[in-house]
């Protein structure tokens, strides 16, 4: 299963029930906190203000502008871009306020999270409260919060390079998928807290190859769904199911495939298309045979949770395809999207094998 340790098996032993019960909600508050930080990466994006700050300052950077002159400094620095002279030139002092506070906000909730993390981890510590077993998991997602500030400075430094008015699609995606990474195992490892023993009814063994593949299926949409984001393929081909009139785009693939996949954008968005209606069916199938096989108790819930939640995806990803990604659609489509992932990981967790020697 995801994320968990092999032999000798993470234990909770040896720390009290209450103080590993308080870990396990420390970690569900930063995973939330992670969720609201892709929320508003999407809200970023979407409306252009990734690129209103041109400086990586991790401290200096906490404060906002304070006088008059510092806003005119920045606003001097974003003119000296591409996005400024292709699209937003002559938007005045006023129009770039409006993208640097969404951007400005961005950088200081993922300043938070570091201090709830960095602050959590040190008071668990000092006071013995880290279950044995999970000491190091939870310094190397210290250190993977750290490397993420710096992959975010790195994807919006490829959006001052010539010619270009966003920031590159593949540093946005490992952008993304380390964010996505970070939340998975924070809520993992919380889960596992929480629950630690492995519980599911025997009958959860005929799911547990489908709702691996479906969740790896979920996945590689939600990756196809960030090349999508980085090219704005979302606002061609505003019709559904068909694109251009047919069920597979004119031209998809290209004359290079491999460059096709993530910057055709026929060919990404009918792969993004693909890869969700595979998820959903086989979402809806998990579903149906959940509810037929299992009996009443949390595997089941959970599973028709999921179901549930990617039918919503579903639904959320064709409206705002017909709707040509309206802000507001496209940051609820992207922050459902974690919800997702949320609900993929409680699935598989409800359905985890019981350990070798143990019953069943």
């Amino acid at each position: 299963m995801p994320f968990d340790a092999q032999a000798p098996f993470l234990s909770t032993a040896a720390a009290p029930a209450g103080r590993t019960r308080a870990v396990a909600w420390w970690l569900l508050a930063v995973a939330a906190m992670v969720w609201v930080m892709v929320a508003l990466g999407g809200a970023t994006r979407l409306t252009g203000s990734g690129l209103s700050i041109m400086e990586w300052a991790p401290l200096r950077g906490t404060l906002p502008p304070m006088s008059e002159a510092e806003w005119n400094r920045l606003y001097d620095l974003y003119r000296t871009i591409p996005q400024y002279e292709l699209v937003n030139r002559g938007f005045g002092l006023e129009g770039f306020k409006g993208i640097f506070w969404l951007e400005w906000s961005h950088r200081l909730w993922g300043r938070l999270i570091g201090l709830v993390y960095g602050l959590g981890l040190l008071w668990f510590w000092l006071r013995g409260a880290i279950p044995k077993g999970y000491g190091a998991r939870l310094l190397l997602l210290l250190a993977l919060g750290g490397l993420q500030g710096a992959v975010g400075w790195f994807m919006v430094a490829s959006g001052f390079e010539a010619d270009r008015t966003a920031v590159s699609p593949w540093r946005l995606v490992i952008h993304l998928g380390l964010a996505l990474l970070l939340f998975g195992v924070l809520l993992w490892t919380a889960l596992s807290l929480l629950r630690p023993e492995r519980d599911a009814p025997p009958e959860a063994r005929s799911l547990r190859p489908l709702a691996h593949a479906t969740a790896g299926l979920v996945v590689l949409t939600m990756l196809a769904g960030g090349f999508v984001a980085g090219i704005k393929a979302g606002l061609d081909y505003n019709t559904f199911p068909l694109m251009g009139g047919r069920l597979v785009p004119e031209g998809y693939g290209g004359t290079a495939f491999l460059h096709a996949l993530v910057g055709d954008v026929a060919t990404v968005q009918f792969n993004h298309r693909l890869l969700a209606t595979l998820a959903g069916l086989a979402a809806l199938a998990l579903g149906a045979l959940g509810l037929a096989r299992l009996p009443a108790g949390r595997a089941r819930r959970a599973t028709a949770g999921f179901a549930a939640l990617v039918a919503l995806q579903y639904a959320l990803g064709v409206a705002t395809l017909l709707l040509v990604v309206p802000p507001a659609l496209g940051t609820l489509h992207q922050t459902v999207a974690v919800a997702v992932l949320a609900g993929a990981l409680v699935l598989l967790h409800a359905l985890r094998r019981p350990r070798a020697g143990r019953p069943a």
